[in-house]
C-alpha cells in the first residue's frame, strides 16, 4: 500500500511519455514519479525509493527528492505565500505543504520559519500544524542541570514560553526563567531545572547565563533589574567609576556586556546599556 507523505520504496510497474507509474504488487493504485525526475536509467521493475503526495487535482504523485520533513515529523519550515485560509510552506518538494487557519498559533507571516508537524487530514491530505502538545514527546533522556536546545513553538503571556526541545519533546519556560524577548519559531539554548512527573521539563534561560558566563554577568543583571532595567553605564565610562558600581574591571565589565548582547539580553545606548 502506498503511504502519504513517507519515504518508502516503490515498483516501476510502467514506464510512459509523461513519466514513471509507481507502486506495490497486488495494488491497482499507482503513483506517477514525473518524467524529470525518472533516473535515466531505470527500467520496469526497478525499485525506487521516493515520497508520495498528492498533486493539486488530488493524482498521487511521486518524488525522488527528499523532504525537509515526513508524515508524523516535525520540521520548522519556512512561509511561502498566505493566503487567507492559511499558509503555504516549504517543505522540499515542487508543491508546497498546506497549513490550515485552524492549524496557526499566533499571527503567521510569510518569510519566516515556524515548527510544524506533518499529518494526514480528513480529506486524505497531507497538511501541517503548529499546534504540537499532542505531538511531542515525554520520555526525554534528560535530567535536571542538563543544557538543551530547542524550538519555540508556542507563548502564552501568563504562563510562558513553550518549546519543543530536540523537535521532539515538551518543554517549557515559566515567566520567571525568562531572560529577552521571543517569538515562535527562535530557536533558543536553556538548561533543565526540573523534570516533572509526567515527563514535561522545566528550563530556564538563567541557568545558561550561570552555566556559559561569568559572575560578573549576574552582577550586571542583578544591578540592571534592581534599576528598572536601566544602567548609565558602556564601554565608554571611566574605569574607576565602573569598579566604584560593579566592583570589576572595565575590561570584564566590556567582556560581560558583550556577552549579554550577543545572547540579546541587553541592547547598547548611547548612554547605557538597557535590559532587554
Amino acid at each position: 500500500m502506498i503511504k502519504l507523505g513517507k519515504v518508502q520504496k516503490l515498483k516501476v510497474k510502467d514506464i510512459r511519455p509523461q513519466g514513471a507509474y509507481l507502486g506495490v504488487d497486488d495494488d491497482m493504485t499507482d503513483a506517477l514519479l514525473p518524467r524529470e525526475e525518472l533516473p535515466e536509467e531505470a527500467k520496469k521493475g526497478d525499485t525506487l525509493k521516493v515520497v508520495v503526495y498528492k498533486d493539486s487535482r488530488g493524482r498521487l504523485t511521486a518524488s525522488t527528492k527528499k523532504p525537509y520533513a515526513q508524515v508524523g515529523e516535525m520540521a520548522t519550515l519556512r512561509v511561502t505565500s498566505k493566503p487567507k485560509f492559511g499558509a503555504f510552506l516549504d517543505w522540499g518538494l515542487d508543491k508546497d505543504v498546506f497549513l490550515p487557519y485552524a492549524q496557526t498559533v499566533g499571527a503567521v507571516v510569510e518569510g519566516r520559519e515556524y515548527p510544524v508537524i506533518l499529518y494526514i487530514d480528513r480529506e486524505d491530505r497531507i497538511c501541517a500544524s503548529m499546534q504540537l502538545d499532542n505531538f511531542l514527546e515525554l520520555d526525554s533522556p534528560y535530567k535536571k542541570d542538563d543544557n538543551v536546545k530547542g524550538t519555540v513553538y508556542s507563548i502564552n503571556k501568563k504562563i510562558g514560553i513553550f518549546v519543543a526541545v530536540d523537535n521532539k519533546y515538551s518543554g517549557l519556560i515559566p515567566n520567571e526563567e525568562i531572560l529577552g524577548a521571543y517569538m515562535i519559531g527562535d530557536e533558543v539554548e536553556t538548561r533543565v531545572f526540573n523534570v516533572k512527573d509526567d515527563g514535561k521539563l522545566d528550563l530556564t534561560l538563567k541557568g545558561r547565563v550561570n552555566t556559559d558566563m561569568s559572575k560578573d554577568v549576574n552582577v550586571i543583571l542583578d544591578k540592571l533589574k534592581a534599576n528598572r532595567g536601566y544602567l548609565p553605564y558602556n564601554d565608554k565610562s571611566d574605569a574607576a567609576d565602573i569598579k566604584r558600581e560593579f566592583g570589576i574591571s572595565k575590561s570584564a565589565f566590556k567582556k560581560a556586556t558583550g556577552n549579554l548582547y550577543r545572547e540579546r539580553m541587553i541592547e547598547f545606548k548611547d548612554s547605557g546599556i538597557k535590559l532587554i
